[in-house]
């Protein structure tokens, strides 16, 4: 009987110590959600920092989409009128940001249209987490955008010996960079011509060297996980650059990797071929002026 009661005592002391400690865990890492009133005749606008990538619904009682042309607006109203419970909805942003609230019914709101990232400035939130996508692998969805943007806005020029020209159109590979197991392609398009570049389409294949030759040409296409900014397309005399995230790879010294872009309705389409030297030899995004954790 006496072991039985030890066992009983060590058992509950254990229930205790996982009911205490583990409560503080999960209050250490709340996030603590906004506040927000709906109402059935009117619609609430909420204006992210980031597109959105992901929203779930509480309840069928709201109903929620993103605006048209505005990836990073959330559109909320109610779907009936004067629901008494408190429901929430959650989002998350292509910056891995992840957003939480809870939803109340008002006649007449006294807010209709909000800005996040306003609101985070202000209130200097702690309580928004990052989400880390598949895709990314380690890299925080955040660092990622962060990566793009600073390789885009330090715009150097570290390849020189990478670049298609033709038809008043000279397509560059300015840089490419390395970090977590991801490429970063900085490329540039230069239209010295007085017809704009509609682009149609890039594509990131790899081909053999000698597919002039007779011979069965193996190909292998790779999609592209992020670009930072997007480009539709260049005026005359204008140039612009964009960065492309890729997964990292490497080729055989017979294979490169072709950069292809197509323009629309034209046939000043550009090729850049990509030696697997050049590859390996990638810049390390920790020699730019950026702090990264790895």
């Amino acid at each position: 009987m006496q072991v039985i009661k030890n066992i009983l005592v060590v058992m509950l002391f254990i229930g205790l110590f996982v009911k205490t400690f583990g409560q503080q865990s999960l209050e250490a890492g709340r996030v603590e959600p906004y506040r927000l009133e709906v109402t059935y005749n009117k619609t609430t606008h909420l204006i992210f920092p980031d597109a959105i990538r992901y929203t779930d619904l509480g309840s069928d009682l709201l109903i929620a989409g993103e605006a048209e042309d505005a990836q990073n607006v959330l559109r909320v109203k109610a779907a009936i009128r004067d629901f008494s419970e408190e429901t929430n909805f959650s989002v998350i942003t292509k910056d891995g940001k992840f957003y939480n609230f809870n939803v109340t019914y008002s006649g007449d709101p006294s807010t209709l249209n909000y800005d996040l990232q306003k609101m985070q400035k202000e209130e200097q939130r702690s309580g928004d987490k990052n989400v880390l996508f598949e895709e990314l692998g380690f890299n925080p969805p955040s660092l990622t955008e962060q990566v793009l943007e600073t390789i885009y806005h330090q715009n150097k020029r570290y390849v020189r010996h990478i670049a298609s020209k033709a038809y008043g159109i000279q397509f560059v590979l300015k840089g490419l960079f390395v970090h977590n197991g991801k490429f970063y392609f900085h490329t540039e398009l230069k239209n010295k011509s007085n017809v704009p570049f509609v682009i149609d389409f890039c594509t990131f294949k790899i081909v053999d060297k000698q597919i002039a030759k007779r011979t069965v040409s193996q190909e292998k296409q790779l999609l592209p996980i992020r670009q930072y900014p997007g480009i539709e397309s260049v005026p005359d005399n204008f140039s612009a650059s964009n960065v492309t995230l890729l997964d990292q790879f490497t080729i055989s010294n017979d294979q490169v990797l072709r950069i292809e872009l197509y323009e629309k309705n034209g046939g000043r389409n550009q090729v850049l071929d990509i030696e697997n030297s050049d590859l390996v030899n990638s810049k390390p995004v920790s020699e730019m002026s950026l702090e990264v954790n790895n």
